[in-house]
């Protein structure tokens, strides 16, 4: 065993590589991620009354999500490219930051875990709130 076996990024030389899942057999994968993002009650507010200038703020962000999720392996350069079967996406006020949370559940029959897609769809989320009330 060399200093690299523990790490399954890196080849024998060290070298970063996409992990070979060749070997492991397709089972049902789910992940389950979440963000939240802070803003002013003002902006909160006009995102609940549906008064932010560009639009539906809350079904963009649904939507980036998905388009997020959809593209983890072209956005995280080790991530193996997977086909989804699901990504549910929930959006929640909390009074108490101010702000939202955005929550992905993303599933998959594979030979590795679809986590990335789920994180990659709570980022992207985020960032179409933060960009529509901008």
């Amino acid at each position: 065993m060399n200093e690299y076996d523990r790490f399954p990024h890196l080849d024998d030389a060290g070298h970063a590589r996409m992990v070979d899942v060749g070997d492991k057999a397709v089972t049902g994968r789910r992940a389950l991620a979440e963000g939240s993002i802070r803003m002013d009650r003002d902006t909160l507010r006009a995102i609940q009354d549906r008064a932010v200038a560009k639009g539906d703020v809350l079904a963009v962000a649904r939507i980036a999500a998905v388009g997020g999720a959809k593209q983890a392996s072209n956005l995280v350069p080790l991530c193996h490219p997977l086909p989804l079967h699901s990504v549910a996406v929930e959006i929640e006020v909390v009074e108490e930051l101010p702000g939202l949370r955005l929550t992905a559940e993303t599933t998959t029959e594979a030979r590795t875990g679809v986590e990335m897609e789920a994180l990659c769809a709570v980022t992207t989320g985020l960032l179409a709130v933060y960009d529509m009330c901008k």
